[in-house]
């Protein structure tokens, strides 16, 4: 076998660990659930072009997550693995182009790194098993960044130019069908370089890439407003609007500021080295690993919705200012060894701090099972060791790899251990239980939506209907009920005593305030 070839199948390999899980699976309610459910009603319904919720019309968003996850799951079958693959595509894109992107601007020398750092934060890799537009959004933006770097390249021929303008265009109408005006961010992110090549913007493959980019929204458009009250960019007008004002998710404008130094861990710290050093070089790459990111916070810093996935398209960016910022502090004969006695113990004192922690304090009140425990300990154990090793190492080549080969471990033994991926473990094993005690596989069960009347109700029929395997139409009260068809129901305290209509069939904490209800067989009716 070529070894060229056998080192870049290596380096696909490389990542399958934090990619790929096989084991089992549950979803969170927000988003991701939100977004699986309206997918499975696309298939039940066959309706491809109004996302819905329950019976009524979802008309606040574009239908290109739930499209996807529908469209996966309708070719290689219903299940929450496949459900995610669009999601895992884009995650195994966004590093490729985070490679590509290490290339361009930084040479193809070590350009591997910037992808094992993307892959080991937080954020990312948490945002990599979530069923949710946001890591397909990510990707689109850094394919349009790169595709802007390529086309600058003046060792190019034209068709080449056109081709990645093309590429470049194309990716902001696709990503706008992924979250709408949030588009507006990178681009007015990437305005310093745009301004300085704005011949960029008058030319018509670059234009033509945009139309060919918003052809999915413009084919969607026309299909859904002859079905609906009123012009659909209305609808997502008014939920721009919300997000605009006040809402649950306002936070205070320095929120990013603590926020995402927190989600990158661990690659924060020398991150912002990078970026400083970066800053201070002057280069032409200043205007995509300095002014960039720097505009991106500070305008989804001025919105009054903040979340940490918004933050998400900046992170190949950061990961490349990682990478310098270890490259800076190796280079320096005044920081090199302060930063690796940090490293080798200062770090490892407060893993093993919180190691005994949480043996000692909070075992009890996290309630992982064995497997998620076992994982999780031996990962940071073997970080913690990896980096006790660094200071034994003299070449930096050496101390580079053993610095990133830690958390690379850390974030595959976390994937593997399910905390990522099943992410309602105590419901799905409930639903588990009742499904096979009651033999439910066939049988229809219906919600009674009256009773979705706060967060809490809302989140668990989510995860409740995601599990229950043949989901009934909503109903407004239980008297709609056939005899002998079951219901998902809050209101469940008047049946508990001598109920001649219906009967409880299941209750427990982790399903709670929901309960399995049944109505009784009416011999008389009959």
């Amino acid at each position: 076998m070529d070894l060229r070839f056998s080192k870049r199948l290596f380096k696909i390999f490389l990542f399958f660990p934090i990619l790929i899980y096989l084991g089992e699976r549950s979803y969170l309610a927000y988003d991701e659930g939100f977004y699986a459910l309206q997918a499975r009603w696309i298939i039940e319904n066959n309706n491809w072009i109004i996302p819905s919720w329950w019976d009524y019309l979802a008309l606040d968003r574009t239908i290109g997550i739930q499209y996807l996850i529908a469209k996966s799951q309708f070719i290689f079958g219903m299940s929450s693995f496949n459900a995610h693959l669009p999601t895992t595509l884009a995650s195994g894109l966004m590093l490729l182009i985070t490679y590509k992107l290490h290339q361009e601007l930084l040479g193809k020398k070590n350009a591997i790194y910037s992808p094992l750092i993307l892959a080991t934060t937080y954020l990312w890799f948490n945002f990599a098993h979530l069923a949710t537009q946001d890591m397909i959004f990510a990707f689109l933006v850094n394919l349009g960044i790169y595709g802007l770097i390529k086309a600058n390249d003046k060792n190019k021929t034209n068709s080449k130019v056109n081709l990645y303008l093309l590429m470049s265009g194309s990716s902001i109408g696709l990503a706008f069908m992924m979250k709408t005006f949030f588009i507006a961010v990178p681009i007015i992110s990437l305005s310093p370089y745009l301004f300085r090549q704005k011949e960029i913007l008058k030319k018509n493959a670059f234009l033509f890439g945009i139309i060919i980019g918003f052809i999915p929204f413009i084919i969607w458009l026309f299909s859904i407003n002859p079905l609906i009250d009123k012009n659909i960019i209305l609808h997502l007008l008014n939920k721009f609007n919300n997000l605009s004002s006040s809402n649950t998710f306002t936070n205070p404008i320095y929120y990013y500021l603590w926020n995402i130094p927190l989600n990158f861990l661990p690659w924060s710290f020398i991150s912002i080295v990078g970026l400083i050093y970066q800053f201070k070089s002057q280069a032409n790459r200043n205007y995509y690993l300095f002014y960039f990111p720097i505009i991106f916070i500070t305008v989804i810093s001025l919105f009054s919705t903040k979340t940490p996935y918004y933050a998400l398209p900046i992170s190949s960016i950061f990961s490349i200012n990682a990478f310098l910022g270890i490259k800076t502090l190796f280079n320096s004969n005044k920081y090199r060894d302060i930063f690796i006695v940090f490293v080798s113990r200062f770090i490892p004192f407060i893993i093993s701090l919180s190691t005994i922690l949480y043996f000692y304090k909070f075992k009890n009140s996290i309630n992982l099972n064995f497997k998620e425990e076992l994982f999780l300990i031996s990962g940071i154990s073997i970080l913690a060791l990896t980096y006790l090793l660094i200071s034994n190492i003299r070449k930096s080549k050496y101390i580079f790899i053993a610095l990133i080969m830690g958390p690379y471990l850390l974030s595959s033994h976390i994937v593997q251990s399910g905390l990522l991926t099943d992410r309602s473990r105590n419901i799905r094993e409930s639903m588990e239980y009742i499904i096979e005690k009651e033999n439910l596989y066939d049988q229809s069960i219906r919600v009674d939506v009256n009773s979705i009347n706060n967060n809490q109700a809302n989140s668990k029929i989510i995860r409740i209907s995601l599990l229950t395997p043949k989901l009934g139409r909503a109903i407004n009260k239980l008297d709609e009920l056939s005899d002998s068809e079951y219901a998902w129901t809050t209101f469940a305290n008047s049946l508990k005593v001598n109920n001649e209509k219906f009967e409880i069939i299941y209750s427990d904490e982790n399903l709670k305030p929901w309960n399995l209800v049944r109505k009784k067989y009416n011999i008389l009716k009959h």
